[in-house]
């Protein structure tokens, strides 16, 4: 692991060791074919997910009775450290799996449940999806569309939801809707419900190595007892977002180490005029930023972690400023990073024999997704001023 300021010596034992068990299954059964996965555009998702459960990679913090790996926030940070180090789309399926669809479930749903849907998730034998982005607006999600309408003992389902990792080939959808009253809830919509379509989006130039879709609800009808109960309101889905935005936060550190060793092994090695071009100044200033950013973001990411797991960074107010600080941060200067190794790199740059290039389109996306950099730079301001910008 990338560490110049020996920052992983902040882990415990235990949390080191997850990492490093992690490293090594991404070494051994991802890194070998991410490329070419990448390219073709087509991911082995359920044999992936399935080894993805039985490295305790899906819902780890949920705890071991309901099939989860119980382990520390910072651990789950350091899982998806090592997945977006091989690939954001390999990151976003664990972190869809874990925070977006169990950590609902496992906060808000009933006993029945948790006990249905948590332990065939965690191994992988299920994959879920979340449908909160709507093509319209997907930093609004309090002006949804998706309505839930309430018919005796049912809820009818109408609306779209757009750019949804997994969709196509989920087994369980987590649908956010607007009740009879206005009010937001969440929806367990099994696949092969009927007026429920999951067509796939194509010829995407990022996050090729992930299956991403739309949820189209029409008329699509499910027994009440498939609502949340414990979801009311906007809380429900902006709780899972600061999940799995921590998650990011970790994930896109991960990213910059690989661009970062990729620059540098080629510009050590790589020579012109009868030197290596590391010997050049302004190689080597890029490579520091890139150094100085990865271990600057690497510390934020590690205190993010020992105030979630010290109960300091819970939802609302106390969690999502800090949280939407360490996804702004992280994942610019990584995105920023894999440009800056893309030119080091020269030609070779554009080509995926590298992994720079497939990094720097992949953190493009994920500079975007689950909160734009402009969105998050909004919520911090409101949380030192107090001052909302939008309103």
């Amino acid at each position: 692991m990338l560490d110049y300021l020996q920052a992983r010596a902040l882990l415990g034992q235990d949390e080191q060791l997850v990492m490093q068990s992690v490293r090594s299954f991404v070494e051994a059964r991802l890194m070998p074919h991410i490329a070419d996965w990448w390219d073709a555009e087509a991911l082995p998702v359920r044999d992936l997910m399935k080894e993805m459960g039985t490295q305790g990679l899906l819902g780890p913090t949920v705890a071991e009775a309901y099939g989860g790996a119980g382990v520390s926030y910072s651990a789950y940070g350091g899982m998806m450290y090592e997945l977006e180090r091989c690939d954001s789309g390999l990151r976003s399926a664990a972190s869809v799996q874990g925070s977006l669809v169990m950590y609902p479930i496992n906060a808000y749903g009933s006993e029945e449940q948790k006990r249905e849907y948590l332990p065939a998730l965690a191994s992988g034998d299920l994959i879920g999806c979340f449908g909160l982005t709507e093509p319209d607006g997907g930093s609004d999600p309090g002006g949804m569309r998706t309505r839930a309408r309430k018919d005796g003992g049912d809820y009818v389902l109408n609306g779209n939801k757009m750019w949804i990792t997994n969709s196509p080939v989920a087994d369980l959808a987590v649908v956010w809707a607007k009740d009879d009253d206005g009010v937001v809830g969440g929806f367990l919509v099994p696949r092969g419900t009927k007026g429920c379509s999951t067509p796939q989006i194509k010829r995407k130039f990022s996050l090729r190595a992930s299956v991403t879709g739309e949820l189209v609800l029409e008329d699509c009808r499910i027994p009440a007892q498939n609502r949340l109960p414990g979801a009311v309101g906007l809380g429900g889905p902006l709780g899972c977002l600061a999940s799995a935005r921590f998650g990011i936060a970790w994930g896109a550190i991960g990213a910059l180490e690989a661009v970062y060793e990729t620059a540098l092994e080629y510009t050590v090695t790589r020579k012109t005029f009868g030197k290596p071009i590391a010997q050049r100044q302004l190689v080597q200033d890029k490579l520091v930023q890139l150094l100085t950013n990865h271990s600057a973001g690497l510390l934020l990411a590690i205190r993010l972690g020992q105030l979630k797991d010290a109960g300091q960074l819970t939802s609302g107010k106390a969690g999502y400023g800090p949280i939407s600080l360490a996804k702004r941060h992280n994942v610019r200067v990584a995105l920023q990073g894999a440009r800056l190794a893309r030119e080091m790199l020269g030609g070779n740059g554009i080509t995926t024999e590298y992994p720079v290039i497939r990094h720097m389109l992949n953190l493009e996306t994920v500079d975007t997704y689950e909160g734009t950099h402009d969105i998050h730079t909004l919520i911090v301001g409101r949380d030192i001023t107090g001052l909302g910008a939008l309103e």
